[in-house]
């Protein structure tokens, strides 16, 4: 039995039992290392494949999507098609991306009736019930594309929901976009609040 005041005698760091010890927080440091680096890693697999935020900049989308308002957006094996919103980066604009809908994919005729403001995709009438109001709004001259228009491959034609504050694939320094700056599908609003939810 230990008498009272008497004290363990101190480890030997350079014996053994030291050694073991030292092996044992190495170890675990070593562990915890490679818990961070996994959480890492999936951290940004996870922001740049599967799921990103984006955020809503100005009027285009109204009333589906308003200004401020973000939004979740997937590219994990997405391929653009007709209806989808999706987010596109701007070539000369790292910081600002566009919020729109896909129209019209690779090898479709897009043709716009400014005067009745309806929206045909291979001769046929598309029925739009996101929409703000119909299509009026027309880009003049060489500010705006030529109807009817085909989507080249590898493109896509999107335009805003609120078609007459929107400036989209029919104005000529948007047009066509190239599926390599569409960042991916909008699957999800996180916030405001109170409009949570699938899109």
């Amino acid at each position: 039995m230990r008498a009272w005041g008497q004290c363990s005698p101190a480890v030997d760091p350079d014996g053994p039992q030291g050694a073991l010890e030292q092996s044992s927080a190495a170890k675990e440091i070593f562990e915890w290392l490679e818990v961070i680096v996994l959480c890492l890693v999936s951290v940004i697999l996870i922001s740049t494949v599967l799921i990103r935020p984006a955020g809503v900049v100005g009027q285009s989308m109204e009333p589906t999507l308003y200004n401020g308002e973000r939004l979740l957006v997937t590219s994990f094996f997405y391929q653009p098609e007709a209806g989808d919103i999706v987010v596109i980066s701007q070539e000369d604009d790292v910081q600002e991306h566009l919020v729109k809908r896909v129209i019209a994919t690779e090898g479709q005729t897009v043709d716009i009736d400014f005067e009745k403001g309806e929206v045909y995709v291979d001769g046929q009438l598309l029925q739009e019930d996101y929409i703000k109001e119909k299509t009026y709004l027309q880009y003049p001259g060489a500010s705006g594309i030529t109807f009817p228009a085909t989507v080249p491959q590898g493109h896509v034609f999107v335009l805003g929901d609120n078609r007459n504050n929107s400036k989209d694939s029919r104005h000529s320094d948007i047009g066509m976009v190239d599926t390599k700056y569409i960042l991916g599908k909008v699957v999800f609003r996180i916030y405001p609040f109170n409009r949570i939810g699938a899109l």
